[in-house]
């Protein structure tokens, strides 16, 4: 029996199906994955540039990394150093303003990924 009357119009958060059952994969059913999905234009774009800006700070502190390593190891001439730590400044200052731009927060590009922690670290 659906927990749901007639002539009111389910919820799309409500733990049950439509039919009043409950829902068939384990993710619905904890709860991290929502029963409709968000499909009006701006939701798509949001989360589109939420996905694009989120590789792009993976590679972003990847690449900081390994400069890191790089200078630790001694293997930058002066310019090299510069050279990179001018271009990670910019692109930080770029994610920022696209961040801003988009309404997102450092926090919303990382991601959980469950019993393996968030993606980025701090």
């Amino acid at each position: 029996m659906s927990r749901h009357r007639a002539d009111v119009p389910p919820d799309p958060r409500d733990p049950l199906d439509l039919d009043g059952s409950p829902p068939h994969d384990p993710l619905q059913r904890l709860g991290l994955l929502p029963q409709r999905l968000e499909t009006d234009a701006e939701s798509v774009q949001r989360d589109l540039m939420r996905l694009v800006l989120t590789i792009v700070e993976l590679v972003r502190q990847l690449m900081e990394k390994q400069a890191l390593r790089r200078l630790d190891d001694g293997d930058l001439t002066d310019e090299q150093i510069e050279g990179l730590g001018s271009g990670l400044m910019q692109l930080s200052q770029a994610m920022t303003e696209l961040r801003e731009r988009f309404g997102l927060s450092q926090e919303d590009l990382n991601l959980d990924l469950g019993p393996l922690g968030r993606l980025l670290g701090d």
